[in-house]
């Protein structure tokens, strides 16, 4: 798996970008739970810019991109 870190430190603060699901080399599923964590987490060194993409698995919802803003930790 990618690290979080090493796609979020390419950028610079206030810049917009996407973090995908196959970025980090995991299954949607695995990557909603992520996501959902990072949300409840302040220091992740970005935030939240738009609504999450879904993409539907068994007639379930599941967050498998997102767009966020780089932030200083």
């Amino acid at each position: 798996m990618a690290r979080l870190q090493d796609i979020v430190g390419k950028y610079e603060d206030g810049a917009r970008f996407v973090i995908t699901a196959q970025m980090l080399r995991v299954g949607v599923e695995e990557f909603d739970t992520l996501v959902k964590l990072w949300l409840e987490d302040e220091g992740r060194g970005f935030e939240l810019a738009d609504v999450p993409h879904r993409r539907v698995i068994n007639g379930e919802f599941f967050i498998d991109r997102i767009t966020v803003i780089r932030v200083s930790t």
